[in-house]
């Protein structure tokens, strides 16, 4: 038997109710000279969708604790696999090290919000009569969120805040440099994450970001991943016919991340009774 053998190449596919499909269309496109992603389709898309509404009540239904432990996990997984990340980026080693710590340490931040999230945002309202009035955050439902180009730090910045508050959430990954986010979405697949809460495409922005800002089973938008305007203005249009929340500027972090795409529910209770 020959010492040689050939090398198990790792073929990128798309991330969808927790399984790796290909592509319904079969297309890929060039991402570097040897390697290759999964071009997604319109169909690909409502798929998605499908998968990340079918995920909405039973993880928007967990307690806000459990959402947390689940984030930590996910930092936890891709500390893990700190190198290969690194080798994915490609670029300068520090810099590239450095991007995956960010990464790692944005997952964390989040993760902390997520029992602390409700008492910020809620409060207890003054009313003129024998009523206790009460307001209180709750997630909208799927956000479709176009990542910026950063090809992992970006993703997560703009997909942890999305489900930390009970979101699901279809991600549109970097064009340019597709293939971190895969391989982030193999972290995400075994770090006790329930399929559909995260589904991530690979493809064309201009392809996949109208229809999804046009899904009428789309509750939200993220749009901070666009840069060009005339895409962002297209999107946002057709994002009103259901009245999505829409995000467009960027921000780092920040509580506003995550305050874009809940809503609040205020209850009325009889006082003194």
């Amino acid at each position: 038997m020959s010492d040689r053998r050939v090398t198990v190449r790792k073929t990128y596919k798309l991330f969808i109710g927790g399984a790796f499909p290909r592509s319904e269309s079969g297309r890929t496109y060039t991402v570097t000279r040897t390697e290759h992603a999964a071009r997604a389709s319109r169909k690909d898309a409502r798929d998605a969708v499908v998968a990340a509404r079918k995920a909405f009540p039973g993880w928007s239904g967990a307690t806000a604790y459990n959402r947390g432990q689940i984030l930590y996990r996910v930092a936890e997984m891709l500390e893990g696999r700190r190198a290969q990340f690194a080798d994915e980026l490609g670029g300068p080693r520090k810099q590239a090290l450095e991007q995956v710590d960010a990464a790692v340490d944005r997952l964390v931040w989040y993760a902390g919000w997520s029992d602390k999230i409700a008492a910020v945002r809620g409060t207890t309202n003054p009313v003129a009569g024998p009523y206790l009035n009460l307001s209180s955050p709750e997630p909208v439902g799927v956000v479709a969120v176009v990542a910026p180009a950063e090809p992992l730090l970006g993703l997560v910045s703009a997909v942890a805040p999305v489900i930390v508050t009970g979101n699901t959430c279809v991600a549109v990954a970097s064009e340019r440099a597709p293939l971190p986010a895969i391989t982030f979405a193999e972290v995400l697949a075994t770090s006790d994450l329930p399929g559909g809460v995260v589904n991530v495409l690979t493809g064309h922005q201009a392809e996949l970001a109208p229809w999804l800002a046009a899904h009428m089973d789309v509750n939200g938008l993220d749009l901070t991943g666009v840069t060009a305007p005339e895409l962002a203005l297209a999107c946002e249009q057709a994002a009103a016919e259901n009245f999505k929340r829409v995000l467009t500027a960027a921000q780092d972090r920040g509580t506003r991340r995550m305050t874009t795409f809940m809503e609040t529910k205020t209850v009325w209770h009889p006082a003194g009774i």
